[in-house]
């Protein structure tokens, strides 16, 4: 997959969860939901990875 497949499936991802859940929730419960979706679509992808400050 390249960079445009891969953008395609995430920009996807996202507007379905915004279809589905409408405005207004938390988002955590957006995250969540985009973060089940990106699973299904085969992605491999990490949530919430901490990043070291320095």
């Amino acid at each position: 997959m390249n960079e445009n497949e891969i953008s395609r499936v995430i920009f996807d991802a996202g507007i379905k969860v915004h279809r589905i859940l409408g405005p207004g929730l938390l988002e955590s419960a957006y995250e969540e939901c985009l973060y089940f979706e990106l699973l299904k679509s085969g992605l491999f992808i990490e949530n919430q990875k901490p990043m070291p400050l320095i």
